[in-house]
């Protein structure tokens, strides 16, 4: 009698970018983010977003989703429409129920970078209104992430690098270095598209990838990718908990739209900072900076009665009757 055969075991490249996927899901704050019955999944056509593509369809069916793929094509390169028509057929292949292709346009300020990041978000995020959409982001780009902040001195918020979920993104293989998504795609039999820009030592990123890190890998003897990695989370999970205690004290300093200054002095003034900075934040000031941020703060913990604080959207913050408020110039 011929022997009975079990399921087929995927490639351990394979099984191990779909524990990844599943792995995220495990926790009940990220099953809940599902509230559409769909989950998007961004494709550039590069190993990481097409085996995030195949692990999360292979999960995601099991959770009874219905998966797309949303392949953004930045027309910034001859030939854009044929990768990204590939990249879709390609993900349509590794099991997602739909591919579709989202041309889009880039321009504004900032760079070629930061206007492309900012026009490909804005297109995910209106494409499946509502759903949450996974982001092939790996440790490598988290390591990335955190040297760019340290670069700019912008502090522990942006040293923390990515969270794994920031509805309406999630990141499951912040975990996985590069080389997995690569071999699971080997195990796959597909291949994955190779970004020029992403040798273009222009572009500060490819750098910090291709000279940067593997000199600090060098240098350090290795794990360095994954030490950085480590660091943003434990600086993340600090955060969290320092965000709480914030709001603890801007909710006993709110007093409808102004701010009463005494429970801010009470406050450390790193947490009276971060209470301050989420009610700029709520008040919709944007492209706030600790510049601006430590003269709001000055108002409180070093005021002598100097004038008011100019601040980005052309709002002015102000100290008056032992309150702080904002409000358009001329009128503080």
């Amino acid at each position: 009698m011929a022997a009975a055969h079990g399921p087929v075991k995927p490639d351990p490249a394979v099984a191990r970018v779909r524990r990844a996927v599943r792995e995220f899901f495990g926790e009940p704050v990220r099953t809940s983010a599902l509230t559409t019955g769909e989950l998007g999944v961004a494709v550039s056509g590069g190993a990481d977003s097409l085996a995030l593509a195949e692990a999360a369809a292979f999960v995601g069916h099991r959770m009874g989703l219905r998966v797309r793929a949303l392949v953004v094509d930045h027309r910034l390169q001859p030939g854009s429409a044929e990768v990204a028509e590939h990249a879709a057929a390609t993900a349509s292949k590794l099991g997602v129920d739909e591919a579709t292709v989202l041309p889009i346009e880039v321009s504004g300020p900032g760079g070629p970078e930061a206007a492309a990041r900012k026009a490909r978000y804005a297109a995910l995020s209106a494409a499946m209104p509502g759903a949450l959409v996974l982001l092939g982001h790996t440790r490598d780009d988290q390591a990335e992430t955190v040297l760019l902040g340290l670069g700019r001195g912008s502090g522990p918020r942006s040293v923390s690098g990515m969270r794994p979920l920031d509805p309406p993104w999630g990141r499951p293989l912040l975990e996985l270095p590069r080389s997995a998504t690569e071999a699971a795609c080997a195990a796959l039999g597909v291949e994955p598209w190779s970004d020029p820009h992403n040798a273009d030592p222009r572009f500060t990123r490819v750098r910090l990838r291709r000279e940067v890190l593997p000199l600090l890998e060098d240098v350090l003897s290795g794990g360095v990718a994954a030490a950085l990695a480590r660091t943003a989370k434990q600086l993340r999970e600090d955060s969290e908990a320092l965000d709480q205690l914030a709001d603890e004290v801007l909710l006993n300093a709110r007093n409808g739209p102004v701010l009463e200054i005494e429970p801010l002095l009470t406050a450390p003034a790193p947490l009276r900072r971060r209470a301050l900075r989420r009610w700029l934040l709520d008040a919709g000031v944007r492209e706030l900076t600790d510049a601006h941020l430590r003269s709001v703060d000055d108002l409180v913990g070093a005021w002598r009665g100097q004038g008011g604080v100019w601040l980005p959207g052309d709002l002015v913050a102000g100290r008056a009757h032992g309150r702080l408020s904002l409000l358009p110039p001329g009128r503080t």
